[in-house]
């Protein structure tokens, strides 16, 4: 066997270990349900619903928030909305003749892009339990009550869910939530998660601290800093929602490498934390510098170095390896895969991931998101 090949089994086998470690760690703790000692709470609640040209789909949002099981006395929507459509005008309309909740309605001249919005919302929420979902989200009537039972301990000073249905029928990515979510329970039993979800997120009003204006990953890097600063941020199964998501390979994958994007520029700037914070610094941080930074580009060259080693060492026959690559990447964006789904989930993750890296080193993003007509049908 030549050294090239020899060395793509060695970086193979190198990009293994971090997998193999938390598998082990799963198996050893076997986390279930939330770490939080959850108490019966029912704190004020602030909802901040940030908006853009959502008039298709904004109602039926207020409606599903106006559904869920808890005090709407003891709620109030903060909505910032930059639209240029009638959005503004159909929740003036839709909260006109209800006392309840209150509404507080942000109007932005020009779009800022989403961190500043964020930050001047969480600023105006006055209650004790403020909560961070999307319009193109649906959630259970139970939601709030979840997620402030956990906010009960006194040691949790932030909570997300899991996405139970991706609303539009991405199979690869529901394969990759129900992946991501056993690594989120793991790392929460362990000490604190690393990402939070824009569908819902909640936090202690007195937890909140602001976002770096640039942010493209306004909900994780505001769980990562309030751990910082010492609370707990955790991810609780029993906390659920449901969020739409491309079907259409090319506009998923565009969504995945801006969230990509987002979450290493977060990491990179985070770089002091590694080693600190307890768990959250020693393993957590470090697996997910190995899975979005490290990962993709071993992924890659091993893919490469062991190409070139299989063809010096059998010829044309050494190109079977990137063609059943090839064939594993057909097989998975169709869903042909069966039980091997949740693996090209997460091989679709890594792909998305080694895009954003490399559109870090030669691009840029306002972070803005975009309003599209699918997603919206998706809701609908």
């Amino acid at each position: 066997m030549n050294l090239l090949a020899v060395a793509a089994i060695v970086l193979a086998a190198v990009a293994a270990i971090p997998y193999v470690a938390y598998l082990a760690l799963y198996a050893w703790i076997r986390p279930s349900g939330s770490p939080a000692d959850k108490q019966d709470w029912e704190p004020s609640v602030s909802i901040v619903l940030p908006t853009y040209n959502e008039e298709k789909i904004v109602e039926t949002k207020l409606e599903d928030i106006l559904e869920l099981d808890y005090p709407m006395e003891k709620v109030e929507l903060v909505v910032v909305d930059s639209s240029d459509d009638d959005t503004r005008a159909i929740i003036r309309d839709f909260f006109a003749d209800r006392e309840a909740p209150d509404l507080v309605l942000l109007e932005e001249d020009e779009r800022r892009g989403l961190a500043p919005a964020l930050n001047d919302a969480y600023e105006a929420a006055d209650n004790e339990m403020v909560v961070k979902t999307d319009c193109d989200s649906k959630l259970p009537s139970d939601v709030l009550r979840e997620a402030a039972a956990n906010l009960a301990d006194d040691d949790i000073a932030a909570v997300t869910g899991q996405n139970v249905e991706v609303l539009g029928g991405s199979e690869v990515e529901s394969g990759y939530r129900g992946v991501q979510s056993h690594i989120q329970q793991l790392e929460s039993h362990l000490d604190s998660t690393l990402i939070f979800h824009g569908p819902f997120s909640a936090f202690e009003n007195d937890a909140l601290l602001p976002i770096d204006p640039n942010s493209l990953a306004d909900d994780t890097e505001l769980a990562l800093k309030i751990r910082r600063q010492g609370g707990r941020v955790i991810f609780d199964p029993a906390v659920r929602y449901k969020e739409a998501s491309f079907s259409n390979f090319v506009k998923r994958r565009k969504q995945k490498d801006r969230r990509g994007m987002g979450l290493i520029r977060l990491l990179v700037q985070h770089r002091d934390a590694l080693g600190k914070y307890g768990k959250y610094g020693k393993v957590v941080l470090p697996f997910n510098w190995w899975f979005m930074i490290l990962s993709p580009w071993l992924l890659l060259s091993t893919l490469v170095v062991g190409t070139v080693g299989a063809i010096l060492e059998w010829g044309a026959i050494g190109l079977g390896l990137p063609l059943a690559a090839g064939l594993f990447v057909y097989l998975g964006q169709r869903d042909w895969l069966g039980s091997a789904q949740a693996l090209y989930s997460v091989f679709d993750t890594q792909v998305s991931l080694l895009r954003a890296s490399v559109e870090l080193i030669v691009g840029d993003s306002d972070g803005t998101w975009d309003v599209d007509a699918e997603l919206r049908e998706a809701f609908d």
